[in-house]
């Protein structure tokens, strides 16, 4: 029983109290006083519960206004990646609905496969652009090297022979056509024969051609040279490439100051660093550098071939090889040993390295091979 429901209940009783003693004539002194009192609580409590009745319907105003209109559900909107049906089912179901305006309207579109395998395709298109460093001709031409300022020295002219027919396989011009002749390896037999030395050499002849462009990747991750004999502080290069598919080229590429010349650095050291070489993943990025650069030479300074076997699996996706060799060091034996490795090459050029017969002053010289 509310409260409102019992102060009437007690109101009606006094009122019935009141009405049988005003009824009795022999009512004792006493009780008109007992009488007045009744009626005066009879009074409040009429009061209160008037008072409480009309509380009670204000609070009930007030949860009436302050209860929400009543809206049609809204149309949930449309996740990203999935197939929503269109607004109005008279629309193409091709049409394309721009992303700002899916929360009113949208046309069906297939949804996005994402693919869990690593994104290799983001290294053929990014957009990105490589860093550029400055060479210090001064400081590599002290060290033995070729440069801009000594075109007409006898190392430029030993390099022009040698890289002639390299050259001349590349756009076709030789005496038969070589597969992949723009994928040029050096390497040697054994460490210490001067192989990075030549490639380097080499790399900047080439570049110094009208028509050729080359980029220079430094492919013996055990004993890299190349970036230390450019003056070039140690950075990410192909060894980074092959771990993180994440990296673009141009992440790793470095531009010189000599315009036709690009170079990959070696990059961090990595566990196994040899075997990524021999690599599906090493394959992939050959190729992918052949597509992506059609106009330009690929050498890759190569590990010894017979210091661990992956320089020869590396091979079999070159165009030319050219084999150094330690002039009155290497046996014999071990040449033939080096060369028999890598007999599926279309081209086999050796060059012999630091011989003795030589001017003062230059410790380079060479010879020239391509078995039948």
């Amino acid at each position: 029983m509310s409260l409102i429901e019992q102060a009437a209940r007690r109101l009606e009783q006094l009122r019935e109290a009141g009405s049988q003693v005003a009824g009795q004539l022999s009512v004792p002194t006493d009780s008109e006083e007992l009488l007045r009192k009744q009626e005066e609580e009879a009074s409040m409590i009429e009061r209160a519960t008037r008072k409480m009745r009309e509380l009670h319907d204000e609070s009930d105003a007030r949860t009436a206004e302050a209860q929400p209109v009543a809206k049609p559900p809204a149309r949930p909107a449309p996740q990203p990646d999935a197939m929503v049906a269109p607004a109005d089912p008279g629309r193409g179901m091709a049409q394309q609905t721009p992303a700002t305006e899916l929360l009113t309207e949208a046309a069906p579109t297939k949804p996005e496969v994402k693919s869990t395998t690593a994104p290799r395709e983001l290294r053929q298109s990014s957009g990105r652009r490589s860093r550029e460093v400055e060479i210090d001709f001064d400081r590599i031409m002290e060290r033995g090297l070729l440069t801009p300022n000594s075109a007409q020295s006898r190392l430029a002219n030993e390099l022009r022979v040698i890289k002639r027919p390299i050259i001349n396989n590349c756009l076709g011009k030789g005496a038969t056509p070589v597969k992949n002749a723009r994928r040029i390896m050096v390497t040697s037999a054994l460490p210490g024969e001067g192989k990075s030395f030549i490639s380097l050499n080499l790399a900047l002849s080439i570049a110094m051609e009208r028509d050729s462009t080359v980029l220079l990747l430094e492919g013996d991750p055990t004993r890299p040279a190349l970036a230390e004999m450019l003056g070039i502080p140690p950075a990410r290069g192909l060894m980074d490439l092959l771990v993180d598919p994440r990296l673009d080229v141009a992440d790793v590429m470095i531009r010189t100051n000599l315009g036709r010349l690009s170079f990959i650095p070696a990059g961090t050291r990595q566990e196994h660093a040899t075997e990524l070489l021999a690599s599906t993943v090493m394959e992939e990025l050959v190729e992918q550098l052949y597509e992506r650069y059609p106009d330009r030479i690929l050498i890759f300074d190569s590990p010894p071939l017979l210091a661990a076997p992956e320089p020869r699996v590396l091979a079999q996706h070159m165009g030319q090889i050219v084999y150094v060799v330690e002039a009155e060091q290497t046996a014999q034996s071990t040449v033939q040993e080096a060369i028999s490795t890598v007999e599926a090459c279309p081209v086999v050029m050796a060059v012999l390295n630091k011989s003795a017969f030589r001017e003062e002053g230059y410790y380079y010289s060479y010879y020239y091979a391509q078995p039948e």
